[in-house]
């Protein structure tokens, strides 16, 4: 594949700029910050068009802050204009880029997602007898940027549009919790040259965390001709016939991830037999049905109950609570699900309260959402 070049004009035209910030805004329109940036939209993007142009722009400070998802996970969320920004570079190098990763990588593409990856291993679990899922450890926040950066150059040639990319990785809020990891060749000053980590929550991240890891997915396939291979951003599953051959490929990989400055999850990195079914993208998946694993449906009806009480009090729209659902129904149809659905939408009610134009409470938790 030819690398990419020509695109920076295309990045910071109007039009573009214009389109990410509609994409960037989608479900969140009554968000502070998002209001505040449509109340002079023209204005706002054509002080963006003109940083972008001049190379003045610079990423702003991120908010950081945890999920409860099974288990903490940090988040970083940059501010709105930002996030325009980050769609704006992924509208023009997404499209020709994604060409080149492999069919089996599932996250965050078009035409792929969980379901489909889930559909993709259930196919293989009915022809295979062994299956090997493994993951990477602290997979966002080990990225390393000089490796990242090579990769990026390697794919793209516009110099304007590869400086872009690399201040929002310089941007990258540094995890001062996470240890130095030291790998073959290092010395002790070898980590402390070297940014590590990207934010989970950028739209750019999810295209890096494809990029970093499709040499690795290449490999698999073309060069340990493995056809039972599919990744989802770092989760990787591989099925054979033979346990050996698994453990063989378990090892490699091991290797080829070092090489990377990463290394497998040292408890989840496990062959199985495929007729005991696999826990797989939220769902319990065995070769000729799935079911959907408990703590997803826990964890949607706790939300649930509390999108119930914002709504009453107006700290939530219709819209948005209605995509969220609709959401979690998507994803929860693909399995055995009809009296769970049941248990958790018969008790919960959605009214709302008072007007929050007569009401000067509504009205000012509003304002601070």
């Amino acid at each position: 594949m030819k690398r990419l070049g020509q695109i920076w004009g295309k990045i910071c035209s109007f039009e573009n700029l214009w389109i990410a910030y509609r994409k960037a805004r989608l479900g969140k329109t009554l968000r502070p910050s998002v209001a505040l940036f449509s109340m002079n939209v023209e204005k706002e993007l054509m002080v963006l068009q003109r940083e972008l142009r001049d190379g003045s722009y610079q990423p702003g400070e991120y908010r950081l802050f945890t999920i409860y998802e099974r288990k903490p996970r940090a988040i970083a969320a940059a501010p709105f204009r930002d996030r325009v920004v980050h769609h704006a570079i992924m509208n023009l190098l997404e499209p020709t880029l994604d060409r080149s990763f492999i069919n089996d990588s599932y996250a965050c593409r078009k035409g792929k997602g969980v379901h489909r990856a889930v559909d993709r291993f259930q196919r293989w679990a009915q022809r295979y007898t062994y299956v090997l899922k493994l993951d990477v450890e602290q997979y966002f926040s080990s990225i390393d940027h000089p490796i990242l950066k090579e990769k990026l150059h390697r794919k793209i040639k516009d110099r304007s549009s590869l400086a872009l990319l690399e201040k929002i990785i310089d941007a990258s809020p540094q995890n001062p919790k996470r240890p130095l990891d030291f790998f073959r060749g290092d010395d002790l000053l070898t980590p402390l040259g070297r940014g590590v980590g990207i934010p989970i929550g950028n739209l750019t991240s999810q295209f890096f965390a494809n990029l970093f890891l499709d040499d690795l997915d290449h490999f698999i396939k073309q060069e340990l001709r493995v056809k039972g291979y599919l990744r989802y951003v770092d989760d990787m599953v591989l099925l054979a016939d033979s346990k050996t051959e698994l453990a063989e490929y378990r090892e490699i990989i091991r290797e080829k991830l070092e090489d990377l400055r990463l290394r497998v999850h040292p408890r989840k990195a496990h062959i199985s037999r495929a007729v005991d079914g696999l826990n797989l993208f939220g769902y319990l998946v065995y070769r000729d049905y799935r079911r959907l694993r408990n703590d997803n449906g826990y964890r949607f009806a706790r939300k649930l109950r509390g999108f119930a009480k914002a709504y009453e009090v107006w700290e939530v729209d219709w819209d948005t609570l209605n995509s969220s659902v609709q959401s979690w129904i998507g994803h929860a149809k693909h399995a055995d699900i009809w009296g769970l659905r049941t248990a958790i939408f018969s008790d919960i009610v959605f009214r709302r309260g008072p007007d929050p134009q007569t009401n000067p409470r509504a009205a000012w938790r509003l304002l601070e959402q």
